[in-house]
């Protein structure tokens, strides 16, 4: 197929209403209503929708166009030619830009033919630096063939509970290992140095002082990202929990914690640290609030400037972060301190979150990080500590090569 095909799904808010794609044979019709019943199984988190999404309108599209087959028909060799389409998929199905996946016409939702199923991207430091994402450079990551085969063979376990098909072709590849390159030891972790994050409070103390209308809100942002270890969605309001500020709350034992809902809608409790508490006060001063919240103050955590209500978008949170890491970025450069601030132009929010971890994995137990963080096991919280590495480093940075 030389054109790209068209999206199939709309957004998770439209997806009880999508239909299937016109000219699609009575199997593939099936095929579609059978991957729509499997993602309204997952419309309470925004970011799992999106995911099984993305994949599952991946395969359909080889499935239908490339294969020429529908979903009960595919075998273990057929998804491996997926997986390795995937990997390298054609120019013509790869896009240089996020588009999106329908338009608004005449009250009607219709595919955007900007749209493309995979995007080409660039480092934003090497965007910043005039580079733009190039088709032919395209390359999935070990995570994306990682999460592309992890959905596909949940897609394919609701099939087979469906009575759709009657094998699960993705469990049947023995060698999974064969579509990813394994690297020994620590992968490396996204996050800020100490020079980095002193610099970025720093500049956002400075940019709190000369505009505290704008920027007492971004500081206290840092703080709760940083402190709390908080994701993007974890700060933005959505259908399924809006932050407010009896979210924080003390327990009989005067203990202060936040509550807040993560990744697959899981509630946890978070310990607030004294530093995090004096930076809540700091912000509800600012607001003309009293201190501390009442367990009835349920008023909007992170307000809009404007209007009313709590801020929902995350692109929003996005820009206001990434204006802070610009500005001191400038300030590294202007002080002399260039390579850490080249480092930093490919840094993102939810590196702070990273360099949270980082910094309290090394002071505080390790099962407390992790339920702070919300991890489901300790391991993906190991992958914090690289005191080990610094040790391995320190045993061999006086090797010789010659005895002598």
């Amino acid at each position: 197929m030389r054109r790209s095909p068209l999206a199939c799904f709309d957004a998770m808010e439209h997806i009880d209403d999508s239909h299937a794609p016109e000219g699609l044979s009575s199997g593939q019709v099936k095929d579609y209503e059978m991957a729509r019943g499997f993602l309204q199984q997952y419309t309470g988190s925004v970011a799992t929708f999106n995911s099984y999404r993305r994949e599952i309108e991946r395969l359909l599209h080889w499935c239908w166009h490339i294969a020429l087959k529908t979903l009960d028909e595919l075998k273990r060799d057929d998804i491996e030619d997926f997986i390795r389409f995937c990997q390298r998929p054609p120019a013509a199905w790869i896009g240089v830009k996020k588009a999106p996946r329908f338009l608004e016409k005449q009250g009607e939702r219709i595919p955007n033919p900007e749209w493309r199923p995979f995007v080409a991207t660039v480092a934003k430091s090497a965007f910043k630096q005039g580079q733009v994402p190039s088709k032919k450079d395209y390359v999935a990551s070990n995570n994306s063939i990682k999460q592309l085969m992890a959905i596909c063979s949940s897609f394919y376990q609701y099939l087979l509970l469906e009575e759709y098909t009657y094998t699960n072709p993705v469990a049947l590849i023995r060698q999974k290992s064969k579509f990813v390159q394994s690297r020994q030891g620590h992968t490396k972790v996204r996050r800020l140095s100490p020079t980095q994050w002193q610099m970025v409070v720093d500049t956002a103390e400075q940019m709190a002082a000369e505009r505290p209308e704008s920027h007492e809100r971004t500081l206290f942002m840092l703080s709760m990202l940083y402190s709390m270890y908080l994701r993007i969605s974890e700060l933005a309001a959505s259908e399924r929990w809006v932050p407010t500020m009896n979210d924080f709350h003390q327990d009989q034992d005067g203990l202060w914690w936040f509550t807040t809902v993560g990744k697959g809608n899981k509630e946890r409790q978070i310990a607030v640290s004294d530093a995090m508490l004096a930076a809540l006060k700091r912000w509800r001063k600012f607001q003309g609030l009293s201190a501390l919240p009442s367990p009835a103050d349920d008023s909007p955590l992170l307000p809009v400037h404007r209007g009313k209500g709590p801020m929902s978008n995350a692109t929003h949170i996005r820009a206001i972060i990434q204006e802070c890491f610009d500005n001191a970025i400038q300030n590294l450069a202007r002080q002399g301190q260039s390579e850490a601030a080249e480092s930093m132009m490919d840094a993102t929010v939810h590196w702070l979150r990273h360099t949270g971890i980082s910094d309290d994995v090394k002071i505080r137990p390790r099962e407390h990080v992790r339920d702070d963080a919300g991890h489901s096991s300790g391991a993906i919280t190991d992958k914090y500590i690289d005191i080990e590495l610094k040790e391995r480093h320190k045993s061999a940075k006086k090797k010789k090569i010659v005895s002598g």
